[in-house]
Parts: C-alpha cells; sequence; structure tokens
C-alpha cells in the first residue's frame, strides 16, 4: 500500500508541474521550487540524522535516507501553490493562507504515522510538523520578498540610466 502511496503522490506531483510553471513567473516559481527542495532536505536530513523520523518505505532506500518524493516534489510544489495565492498580501494574510497548508500537512503526516509505514516518529509530533512546516514556508517566501526587492531596486536603477 505505502508504494501506491508514493506512486500516486509523485504522479500527482508531476502531473501538476506544468500547470504551476506557465504564466509570467517562471523564473521566480523555479527559484522557489529549487530552493524549497534544498531547504526541505537539508531540514530533513537533519531530522532524520537525529533519528527523530525515519521513513521505513522510501524510493533508494540504500541511496537516500529521507523521502526524496516528499522534500524535492510534494513540499516544493506546494510552496510554488503557496507562494502564489500569499504573493501580494500583507503579513497578516500571508499567516492566515500558511495555516492552509500547515495544519492539514501536520494532520495529514499524524494519520499517515498511525496508519501507514511511511513515517516513523521516534521524537517527533504533529507540532513539530507544524512547526517545520512554517518555518520553511516563510523562509521561502522571505526569499521570495528579497526577490522582489531586488527587481524593484533593478527596475529604479533601469530607469535612471
Amino acid at each position: 500500500m505505502e508504494k501506491k502511496l508514493l506512486n500516486l503522490l509523485t504522479a500527482l506531483c508531476f502531473i501538476s508541474l506544468p500547470f504551476l510553471f506557465k504564466g509570467t513567473k517562471m523564473r521566480e516559481n523555479l527559484l522557489i521550487l529549487f530552493s524549497k527542495g534544498v531547504v526541505a532536505t537539508l531540514v530533513d536530513a537533519y531530522v532524520v540524522g537525529t533519528k527523530r523520523v525515519e521513513y521505513p518505505v522510501r524510493p533508494f532506500p540504500k541511496i537516500f535516507k529521507t523521502n526524496i518524493i516528499y522534500d524535492i516534489l510534494f513540499f516544493p510544489i506546494l510552496s510554488v501553490i503557496w507562494v502564489k495565492i500569499s504573493y501580494n498580501d500583507h503579513f497578516g494574510k500571508i499567516l492566515l493562507k500558511s495555516l492552509i497548508f500547515s495544519v492539514p500537512m501536520s494532520i495529514g503526516q499524524w494519520f499517515m504515522e498511525k496508519n501507514t509505514r511511511l513515517f516513523k516518529w521516534n521524537k517527533w509530533s504533529p507540532f513539530h510538523t507544524f512547526a517545520s512546516v512554517n518555518f520553511t514556508l516563510f523562509t521561502i517566501r522571505g526569499f521570495v520578498g528579497l526577490l522582489k526587492l531586488f527587481d524593484k531596486f533593478k527596475g529604479k536603477q533601469n530607469v535612471t540610466e
């Protein structure tokens, strides 16, 4: 059952990619996808390395101790969606919209940990998931804010030249 769930998640991720990267902000969306993949992989490597979480069923278990589908596809794609829906919002709305992603993810991981072999929590809880999801979402959102500032600054420089 776990392999089927991972295959379904992988298929859904690949199906969603073309829809996420059409439009004018392709460069920014690719930066979000890749930077979120790096951040998620680093956080997950630390969590797995300290034996807080294990992934008994995962792709390429002899190579990776983390679940690369989650780290490199699923979570980065959700981050692209989150940045898209919160792109022009102020901090209060961004905070509320982060709950749309972090609360269901925390509950979903808790459910999956209890009912599948996809996760094994040793020193972990839904609150840890909630905190790590929000940390990584806001890290990437801060990165996007920085990109927006650079673009604005670059635009002002081009006008004065």
